[in-house]
């Protein structure tokens, strides 16, 4: 089962982040994401050929995010949307990332 077909899990506060090797083993799915481990984050950039695609884009990402109730930072211009995910309640990155990330990945290719 490849990442875009799991689901989120509920992670309680307290839980442990991925540490380096789980990151980085999770991360070869999604090779076009930028994994900052010292932030704990993946991010992605999208481009487009102008705001409506953009827009477009945003709208089905952040239906991802509340099907899966993980919800990434946006920043969003006329023709980018960068992407970044990071799992708050366990203070770095969760399987849960990378899961949407893949789900994300799927909607761009």
């Amino acid at each position: 089962m490849g990442l875009a077909d799991k689901a989120c899990q509920s992670l309680p506060k307290g839980s442990p982040p991925l540490d380096k090797q789980q990151a980085a083993e999770l991360h070869k799915a999604i090779s076009d994401w930028a994994l900052n481990e010292a932030e704990q984050t993946l991010t992605r950039e999208f481009k487009f050929k102008n705001f409506y695609q953009t827009i477009e884009f945003v709208n089905a990402v952040a239906w991802i995010a509340n099907q899966q109730d993980h919800h990434p930072d946006l920043e969003v211009s006329y023709n980018r949307c960068q992407i970044t995910f990071t799992t708050h309640s366990v203070g770095g990155l969760s399987e849960n990332d990378f899961i949407c990330a893949a789900r994300v990945d799927a909607l761009f290719d």
